[in-house]
C-alpha cells in the first residue's frame, strides 16, 4: 500500500522550502512531504555554480517574507543566497520533510479517491515507488535542470579549447589568462564577463543583438540604515514594501512610456561608457520589459569594459574554428574557452505527465488559474514567480492560497477543488507577455492565460496580494466531492 500525505510538494528549491513552511503555520494539522530530485536542497542556487553567480533581483524582495534578509548586500552572491535557504529550512524544520533523490515522473488523480498517485524514481536505482495525497504541490521552476538552451553552432568539434555551458559549470575550468568568449547577452553573461575578466587574459561577450543593462548599487543604503535604527523584521518589511512598490512604478512608467524609459536607461548606459559604445552594443531593438532588464551591480560590468579587460561584439556567428569564432563580417574571435550563455530550456512543472481519472491531460491546453492553477485538473497548483519582479513574492503569495484552499476544502467537508471556465467570452492569450528567445521557444508548453480575471496575469504584485489574500476562493473554482460519512479528515 502506497504512503500518504495531505500534500506533496515537488521541489526543495527557493519555492518549495516557503511551501514547507506555510503548510506548517497554516495548516499545522496537514502531513506534507518535500520531494526533491537532486542530492541538495537549494534548487538554482546548488545548480548554478558559475563564476559570479548572483541574484539579478533584490534580496529583501528576492527572500521569503517571513525570514528576513539580513546580509549587507542586496545583491547576493550564490553561496549566500544557498546559506539563506539552508538556514530557512533548517530552523523551521522544513529539513525534515525533504527525501532527496526522489525524482517525480507523473501524477495520476482518481475522483473517488480524492487522491493523486505520484510516481517516483528512487535514489541512484531509480526504483520505481509510489506515494499518494490529496493535493500535489508542483515547486520545481520553470527551467529543465537536465540540460540548458544549447544551439547547435557549426564547426563546434574543430574548436580547439573548451566550450561550456554556465549551467553545467566544471569545477576544473581553469581561465586564468585565457581569451574567453562568452555567447550571449542575458543575466548570466552579463554576470560572467566582469567576473571571468578579473583573471582572464580578456573576455568578449559576444551578442547577435543588445540588451537592455541597467546598474545598481550592491548594497541598499536606505536599508541598511534602517536595520540600525530597527527590530530586523521591521526594517525588513519596510525594505521589502520599498523595493516592490518603487519597482511596480518603475515597470508601469516603462510599459506606459517606453521612449522615455529608453532614453533613461540608455542614458545612464552613457554616463558609464559614452555615446559610441552604448549606441552600438547596447541599444536593444525593443521597448523596456519586453524582455526582462539586466542587473549588473556597482556597474561591475561597465568598469570592466572601461578598465579593457572586457570587450562587447554586436555580431552573427558563421561558424567556431579550431582557434575561436568567425563572425558574418569575416572577422574572427580568437579564443581558448568559449561559454555558450545561451539560456535556459523551459519546462512546464518538470515535464510530469498527468491523468485524470484514466485520461491523459495537457495542463499546456488548459487556462491558467491565478497564476498558479489550471483549469479543469483538481488540486494541483504550481508556483511559478514574476517576469518583471523578484520570484519569491509570487511563490510566497502561491503558498498562502494554496493554505487557503486546504483550509477551505477541510472547512466544507470537500476534498476537491477545481477551476473551471465558466465564462464563454474568455478568449485565449500566451502564458507570458515576452520577447525573449527562451520564453518564445517553450510557449506552447505552457498553459494560455484568459482576457479576463482569474485567467489573466497582471505581472503585479499588489494586485495578487489583494486578489489572493482578500479576494473570494469561490471565484470560479468548483469545491466538490464530500468527505465520506465516518471520515473526520478532508483533504
Amino acid at each position: 500500500m502506497a504512503e500518504h500525505f495531505d500534500v506533496v510538494v515537488v521541489g526543495a528549491g527557493i519555492s518549495g522550502i516557503g511551501a514547507g513552511y506555510f503548510l506548517q503555520s497554516r495548516c499545522p494539522d496537514r502531513s506534507y512531504v518535500i520531494l526533491e530530485g537532486r542530492e541538495r536542497l537549494g534548487g538554482t542556487w546548488d545548480l548554478f555554480r558559475y563564476p559570479g553567480i548572483r541574484s539579478d533581483s533584490d534580496m529583501f524582495t528576492l527572500g521569503y517574507s517571513f525570514r528576513p534578509w539580513t546580509e549587507s548586500k542586496a545583491i547576493a552572491d550564490g553561496p549566500s543566497i544557498l546559506r539563506y535557504l539552508t538556514e530557512a529550512a533548517r530552523d523551521y524544520g522544513v529539513d525534515k520533510h525533504i527525501r532527496y533523490q526522489h525524482r517525480v515522473l507523473s501524477a495520476a488523480w482518481s475522483t473517488p479517491d480524492a487522491a493523486w498517485t505520484v510516481t517516483i524514481e528512487r535514489g541512484p536505482e531509480k526504483e520505481r515507488v509510489e506515494i499518494t495525497c490529496n493535493f500535489l504541490f508542483m515547486c520545481s521552476g520553470y527551467y529543465n535542470y537536465q540540460c540548458g538552451h544549447a544551439p547547435e553552432f557549426a564547426g563546434s568539434v574543430d574548436f580547439k579549447g573548451r566550450i561550456v555551458h554556465p549551467q553545467f559549470w566544471p569545477e576544473d575550468l581553469d581561465y586564468a589568462g585565457k581569451r574567453v568568449v562568452v555567447i550571449g547577452s542575458g543575466a548570466t553573461a552579463v554576470t560572467l564577463v566582469p567576473e571571468m575578466a578579473k583573471t582572464a587574459g580578456h573576455v568578449t561577450m559576444l551578442q547577435r543583438s543588445p540588451t537592455y543593462v541597467v546598474s545598481r548599487p550592491s548594497e541598499d543604503g536606505i536599508a541598511n540604515w534602517l536595520r540600525k535604527r530597527l527590530p530586523a523584521k521591521i526594517a525588513y518589511g519596510l525594505t521589502r514594501w520599498k523595493n516592490v512598490l518603487l519597482g511596480q512604478f518603475f515597470y508601469t512608467r516603462a510599459r506606459k512610456y517606453p521612449e522615455k524609459a529608453k532614453e533613461r536607461i540608455l542614458g545612464w548606459a552613457r554616463e558609464h561608457l559614452g555615446e559610441e559604445i552604448v549606441a552600438k552594443h547596447f541599444t536593444p531593438r525593443y521597448n523596456p520589459w519586453d524582455q526582462r532588464l539586466c542587473l549588473v551591480p556597482d556597474a561591475d560590468l561597465f568598469d570592466s569594459i572601461k578598465a579593457g579587460t572586457s570587450s562587447v561584439v554586436t555580431a552573427e556567428i558563421e561558424r567556431f574554428t579550431a582557434g575561436g569564432i568567425r563572425l558574418k563580417s569575416g572577422e574572427e574571435l580568437p579564443a581558448d574557452i568559449i561559454i555558450t550563455a545561451t539560456g535556459l530550456e523551459l519546462q512546464l512543472m518538470s515535464g510530469l505527465q498527468f491523468s485524470v481519472d484514466g485520461v491523459a491531460v495537457d495542463p499546456a491546453k488548459s487556462f491558467q488559474y491565478k497564476g498558479m492553477m489550471f483549469s479543469d485538473i483538481p488540486n494541483l497548483a504550481s508556483s511559478f514567480g514574476y517576469t518583471n519582479a523578484s520570484w519569491t513574492l509570487k511563490a510566497d503569495l502561491t503558498c498562502a492560497y494554496v493554505c487557503r484552499l486546504l483550509n477551505t476544502m477541510r472547512a466544507r467537508g470537500l476534498r476537491q477543488a477545481t477551476p473551471r471556465v465558466r465564462d464563454p467570452e474568455v478568449a485565449a492569450l500566451p502564458f507570458l507577455d515576452f520577447t525573449s528567445g527562451y520564453v518564445q521557444r517553450a510557449l506552447d508548453r505552457f498553459p494560455k492565460q484568459g482576457t479576463k480575471a482569474p485567467w489573466r496575469l497582471k505581472q503585479s504584485y499588489v494586485h495578487d496580494l489583494m486578489m489572493l489574500r482578500f479576494g473570494s476562493v469561490d471565484d470560479q473554482m468548483e469545491f466538490s466531492n464530500p468527505v465520506p460519512k465516518g471520515e473526520r479528515k478532508a483533504a
